[in-house]
């Protein structure tokens, strides 16, 4: 075993592996960016060593330095964790050349892997069912069209060096295929490096199964699937495992293609099997078809963990270190079920998009396992995933197990920037989510209703103003009475409200309606219902937990008041990022729905468009470059005003 590894990663799986190192008596060597000098898994590791500037590209994609930090304190191996430089074969063999080892699978293990249009071909010879498409070399766009045509719409066009959902656009009519096949050619190439794309049929009931595999380089074992079903935008909200409706049959074809696709490389430690499923008519052998292969640890795998008992992260260490696989497939069972949501910083009625902010309230329960690499006081960055935390229960039953993680997220409190938390809290009260009718359609089908019937309740919003007049809890000044004057106005960014008191313990809100609120029995009660809810004061404002999720912060009386928002006909920047393409020239007519431009953050490409129909004044920016959040880029005015 070793004495000493170096983690080439940063966030929650650094320190997810810190853990297990721990465990194991391995001291670590932790790599940080400017952006993470005093982040979590430096502080946790024995050692840590400085790689650069807050761009992964000047940090923790910089080998040279990653394999030099390594070499000079002392490691004998490089754990990559998963994004960054793990499924990248040159760094392998860079490391190898080193004379240090790699967690993880050989080069060319993972250069067999790494195209998905190889790898299918790879596939299809080691009898491995593949979804019908065309992964050849012919990148013609006219060619791409009449292969498209011969599969038959919808079809899906993938990134060959892809992976989560950049570089991935759903076509279902030929007059789209064009403009999608562009936007997937661009955003492949920026992220990739590499704008080469495949054509898939789409599965129109998708279910998206995968078998996680772990080989020592010459016999591989299955330690069952994960449901990752639950997708928005191609990225996985939630996954559970095992998968539901899955029977013994399916489970042995299943395994048995995922086991012979990692033997048909000679695959090394934790990878994973990603299949396609046809969910129309319950799970069968004959309904699956592989998609692609992952050749690293990946970011659900503690569902895997929790239903089989097997620390992945210490069989990655021990095949590493040169033992044999440490079990039979017969020695492996499934106990209980398991599930994970995926915390993130990021605004959902906005279309998803990353977020960030100072979390100036941080706080999760201790009756769920949390992965995480953030405390309270910690910035998400625009550097990098907006990630906050990995919310995971293990229950005998599926409904006990996702009930329990209902209610982990009910007692999970993050302040300081906006979240998905509410969104989560929604999907686990789905009916459809509960009865385990899922495939990877369902949040877009079901999106306005996730976000509305969470925002539809004012309980939270009454329970905000009686924390931002500040008595969240009046039994600490007394309980005798409230706050004077006894009438005034409670602002907050985004709205108001009117607080009346109309005696000891008690006092009228006023937002769409009078709502009645009293504290008795140390609670607040509002309307004449028991509030459970937390009222939590922090540096940020007040947030309220444990329903509706609800943060106000508090004007500042010294602010000057600016135009109103869209009144100066810009349109502005949602979020930090790098200006991809300007779609658009001044003097150019647009209506309404118009790409404008594209902002690339946080790994994705995002569309800009226009508000209204109109005539462009001014473009106040070029590709190419930096903008901060609410950079104005482009000013539209009526054509009238021209």
């Amino acid at each position: 075993m070793f004495d000493k590894i170096l983690i080439a990663n940063r966030g929650e799986i650094a320190c997810r592996v810190i853990d297990s190192c721990r465990r194991l008596g391995i001291a670590t060597v932790a790599v940080y960016s400017d952006a993470d000098r005093a982040a979590r898994h430096v502080e946790m590791a024995d050692e840590a060593v400085h790689l650069g500037g807050p761009a992964p590209a000047d940090s923790y994609l910089r080998a040279d330095r990653v394999i030099a930090a390594a070499r000079a304190t002392g490691a004998q191996a490089i754990h990559p964790g998963y994004g960054f430089l793990s499924e990248n074969p040159d760094f392998v063999d860079a490391v190898v050349a080193a004379g240090l080892v790699f967690i993880g699978p050989s080069a060319s293990a993972i250069r067999a892997m790494g195209l998905k249009d190889a790898a299918k071909a790879l596939m299809e010879q080691a009898g491995v069912p593949v979804v019908p498409g065309y992964h050849g070399a012919n990148q013609d766009a006219d060619f791409l069209q009449d292969r498209a045509a011969a599969i038959g719409y919808p079809v899906l066009i993938k990134a060959v060096a892809g992976g989560g959902g950049k570089g991935m656009r759903r076509v279902d009519d030929p007059a789209q295929f064009r403009d999608a096949l562009d936007s997937a050619r661009s955003e492949a190439q920026g992220a990739f490096g590499n704008p080469a794309v495949l054509i898939e049929k789409y599965i129109l009931q998708p279910r998206h199964i995968e078998m996680q595999v772990f080989g020592d380089g010459t016999r591989a074992v299955h330690l069952y699937e994960r449901d990752c079903s639950l997708q928005r935008r191609h990225q996985k909200v939630i996954e559970e495992a095992p998968a539901p409706g899955m029977t013994h049959e399916v489970r042995r074809a299943m395994g048995d293609a995922a086991v012979r696709a990692a033997e048909a490389i000679g695959y090394a430690g934790a990878g994973t099997i990603e299949f396609i499923v046809d969910g129309a008519h319950g799970l069968r052998p004959d309904g699956f078809w592989f998609m692609e292969m992952n050749t690293r640890l990946q970011v659900e795998h503690p569902v895997t963990e929790a239903i089989t008992g097997i620390d992945l992260v210490e069989w990655q260490l021990r095949v590493a270190s040169g033992e044999p696989l440490p079990a039979r497939q017969e020695d492996l069972t499934i106990t209980g079920h398991a599930f994970e949501a995926r915390l993130y910083a990021e605004d959902v009625p906005a279309g998803f998009l990353p977020a960030t902010g100072r979390l100036s309230h941080l706080h999760f329960p201790d009756h769920a396992r949390i992965e995480t690499g953030v405390r309270p006081g910690d910035t998400i960055s625009p550097w990098y995933d907006p990630m906050i935390a990995k919310v995971v229960t293990h229950a005998p039953t599926r409904a006990i197990a996702l009930r329990a993680l209902e209610q982990a997220l009910v007692d999970t409190e993050v302040a300081g920037s906006v979240t998905n938390l509410d969104f989560l809290i929604a999907l686990t009260r789905h009916d459809g989510f509960r009865r385990a009718e899922v495939d990877t359609g369902l949040i877009a089908r079901d999106l306005d209703a996730l976000i509305e019937g969470r925002a539809s309740d004012h309980r939270a919003l009454v329970l905000g103003v009686i924390g931002l007049a500040g008595l969240a809890d009046p039994s600490v000044q007394g309980g005798t009475t409230l706050w004077q004057p006894l009438r005034r106005t409670i602002a907050w960014e985004g709205g108001a409200a009117i607080l009346e008191v109309q005696g000891p313990g008690a006092a009228i809100v006023t937002l769409d309606r009078p709502h009645q609120v009293r504290w008795q029995g140390g609670r607040w009660w509002v309307d004449g219902d028991l509030c459970r809810e937390r009222i939590v004061a922090h540096a940020a404002g007040v947030s309220v937990f444990g329903g509706r999720v609800v943060h106000l912060v508090p004007l500042d009386p010294l602010a000057r008041t600016g135009a109103a928002e869209g009144g100066d006909g810009l349109t502005r920047s949602p979020m930090p990022g790098l200006v991809k393409a300007v779609h658009v020239t001044a003097g150019q007519t647009v209506a309404a729905g118009d790409r404008l431009a594209v902002l690339e953050a946080m790994k994705m490409e995002h569309s800009l468009t226009a508000a209204r129909d109109g005539t462009v004044a001014e473009v106040l920016v070029r590709a190419g470059d930096q903008v901060e959040a609410g950079a104005a880029l482009i000013r539209l005015e009526d054509p009238a005003d021209g």
